[in-house]
């Protein structure tokens, strides 16, 4: 059976869902150390978090990219990563979801929350055949995001770099195993996810 084009699939049980953000030392020691997001990092700012393991891999070098050696591995509440999306807008223009322009950019204008698809990534990096998510969330939504949607965090730099060193010997590192995620029927509609059936 082959995946859908646009799914959404992370780590995630009954309440939470994993996802990932790659950080300078400099915000990922103070936030680890303060046990929640403190500066440098910074409100106003729109913060990135990606669901696919992979996809974070490729975007970060396996955190070797400069400002981004540290990753880490955030849990928030199903609760408020369903209500980032269901507030959210693409970041461009699709018209499989909007009448036309106008209508997008009236969404995204009054939207503190952006969605994209991207090709999802093999653990090499390889672009496969369907997308994953990535989610922008800045304005107001960066407060309940840091003050109430994340439930704890963990950084997983040194476990990434052990699982980068079998991948480079030829290898085959067991990484985070990601499963659909069930998105509310809503919300789906709103990011143009394919729908699938609610987990017990």
């Amino acid at each position: 059976m082959s995946t859908p084009q646009r799914q959404v699939r992370a780590v995630h049980d009954a309440d939470t869902i994993t996802v990932y953000q790659a950080y300078p030392p400099a915000i990922a020691d103070a936030a680890v150390g303060a046990g929640r997001f403190v500066p440098p990092f910074k409100r106003e700012r729109m913060t990135w978090v990606k669901p696919s393991f992979c996809w974070m891999m490729y975007r970060c070098g396996w955190a070797t990219k400069r400002d981004q050696e540290r990753v880490l591995a955030v849990r928030m509440s199903r609760t408020g990563f369903e209500r980032a999306l269901g507030m959210a807008a693409l970041s461009h223009f699709d018209r499989s979801l909007y009448d036309d322009a106008a209508a997008w950019s009236v969404q995204a204008s009054r939207s503190p929350v952006r969605v994209q698809w991207d090709p999802e990534r093999s653990p090499t990096g390889v672009a496969l055949g369907h997308r994953s998510l990535q989610v922008g969330i800045g304005g107001a939504a960066v407060d309940a995001y840091v003050d109430e949607w994340v439930v704890g965090f963990e950084d997983i730099t040194d476990q990434i770099r052990v699982w980068r060193a079998e991948l480079d010997a030829g290898g085959a590192p067991v990484l985070p195993a990601e499963k659909p995620y069930p998105l509310p029927p809503e919300v789906a509609a709103r990011i143009g996810a394919e729908r699938i059936a609610a987990d017990g």
